[in-house]
């Protein structure tokens, strides 16, 4: 207990809620977007503010089979919050690696077998276990360094920049300015991804995706290294936000 405490007086942020950790992510979401909207079925696997305006349609039409399919991906979206709520309580007993960190793992592998699947498989596939994918990362992923931050999308991000800005231009104060900053970059990293994953998308097709894993496995190695070693004797404390 004593160990725990004298470290957390040395380290007040955790590894897993650093700027770069979310820059990361923000930025792989942005290819994940770019990705299937480009190659598989023009569609947006981040968030489900879409697909519940189509599913609402659908039943307003009287459109049951459509409103039916639509319940696939955000019965995936679903899914992926539970299990990534259950599953970061389980593996916290572990006293192994974080939650936060296997997440990240296992990221890194579906991704690389998403990117090798062939055009014959369906597009659904790939968009229901992104859509799975970004709901943990969204649900797990909750705040940069005390800031509440979402690493799948970036609609909060742009009304926070524009907020703060105001804030900033009355008051010149520091708080606001250091808020549309973080926000700032995450909008940035966000667009660099989606930009990288158009690009390399139009050059190499499906396989494309892999290259997001080699973020991802970045991101995996340095949290694993913090886990086992600077980091393990916080393994008990819990990210902020949760």
């Amino acid at each position: 207990m004593m160990a725990e405490t004298k470290a957390d007086s040395k380290q007040e942020y955790l590894e897993c809620e650093r700027k770069w950790v979310y820059w990361c992510l923000i930025a792989v979401a942005g290819w994940f977007g770019a990705y299937t909207f480009l190659l598989r079925g023009g569609v947006f696997c981040n968030a489900q503010t879409a697909n519940i305006v189509l599913f609402a349609m659908a039943v307003g039409r009287g459109d049951l089979k459509g409103a039916l399919y639509l319940l696939i991906p955000i019965g995936a979206y679903f899914a992926g919050a539970f299990f990534s709520e259950y599953m970061g309580k389980s593996v916290k007993k572990l006293h192994f690696l974080r939650w936060d960190t296997i997440l990240v793992g296992l990221e890194t592998i579906a991704v690389i077998i998403l990117g090798l699947l062939p055009k014959s498989v369906p597009d659904q596939v790939c968009q229901i276990a992104l859509n799975f994918i970004c709901s943990m990362q969204f649900n797990t992923f909750r705040q940069l360094e005390g800031t509440p931050a979402a690493t799948t999308f970036v609609t909060n991000h742009i009304r926070q920049v524009g907020s703060n800005l105001a804030k900033f231009a009355r008051h010149r104060d520091s708080a606001s300015a250091a808020k549309v900053r973080t926000h700032g970059a995450m909008i940035f990293f966000f667009f660099v991804g989606g930009t990288v994953g158009t690009v390399l998308g139009n050059l190499a097709g499906l396989p494309s995706l892999c290259g997001s894993a080699a973020i991802l496995l970045a991101v995996f190695i340095r949290l694993a290294h913090a886990d086992r070693s600077y980091e393990k004797n916080l393994l008990s404390r819990v990210p902020r936000g949760h």
